[in-house]
């Protein structure tokens, strides 16, 4: 395999982790051993990127359109959530990762929110990668959110609103610290960005691979960053 040039990597990397259910069903198992299986890959994927160096990676968990599914899914993933997030702390700990969340929290059960709340306040002193949880989240409800957030402050400090720039909207984020994303990877074959992360990747870069999700390792996010590697970034200029 070609090796990484460390000293070009992604800042941010964005993950839309497709392909559980159909990983699940081709085995002729419930789509939640896809998503069980699913965890195994994004601990193996986080460990190679803390290994590499990269500073930022938004995983996508569960979109604000994910409510549309079963509930008994959308329990299962509750589930998770509630079981391994906090379980996985000697996981955290050995690789250095710091724990965020982005999403509206506002009608999460609470026992959900709390495992978030609780792991970000248990990983904060982590001075590695930053892993961000998206999870009930969505990119143009976050984008509507900031513009709330924004319009909240000015009648909390009684401050008129003249008008909306990008650095408003940037500050108002779910995770206004975490920088534009670099690139962003999609699995198992689908080439859409389905809500995510809207506003933080306008020069992304997109990496598709065909691969389920559970199938997903360590060295499969070096052939992404690798491809990443390989592209010329003009931003709309000339290079």
């Amino acid at each position: 395999m070609e090796s990484i040039d460390s000293s070009h990597l992604p800042k941010h990397v964005g993950i839309i982790m497709d392909g559980n259910g159909r990983w699940a069903q081709k085995r002729k198992l419930p789509r939640s051993a896809g998503h069980k299986e699913g965890l195994n890959s994004a601990k193996a994927v986080m460990a190679r990127a803390a290994e590499l160096g990269i500073q930022f990676v938004t995983l996508y968990t569960f979109s604000t359109e994910n409510w549309k599914r079963a509930q008994e899914e959308v329990s299962y993933l509750f589930h998770l959530v509630t079981v391994y997030l906090r379980k996985e702390m000697d996981f955290y700990r050995k690789n250095n990762i710091k724990v965020v969340h982005s999403g509206d929290s506002s009608n999460l059960p609470p026992a959900v929110w709390k495992e978030f709340v609780e792991v970000s306040r248990d990983t904060a002193d982590a001075t590695g990668l930053t892993l961000n949880l998206a999870f009930n989240y969505g990119g143009r409800d976050e984008i509507v959110r900031s513009v709330n957030r924004y319009i909240q402050t000015c009648k909390d400090k009684n401050i008129s609103i003249n008008s909306i720039t990008e650095d408003i909207i940037q500050q108002n984020l779910d995770q206004p610290d975490i920088p534009d994303a670099d690139l962003i990877i999609r699995t198992a074959g689908e080439k859409r960005l389905s809500n995510f992360l809207l506003w933080s990747s306008a020069y992304a870069e997109y990496h598709f691979s065909d691969k389920y999700w559970p199938d997903w390792n360590g060295d499969d996010l070096n052939t992404a960053v690798i491809d990443y590697q390989h592209r010329t970034r003009r931003y709309g200029g000339v290079v």
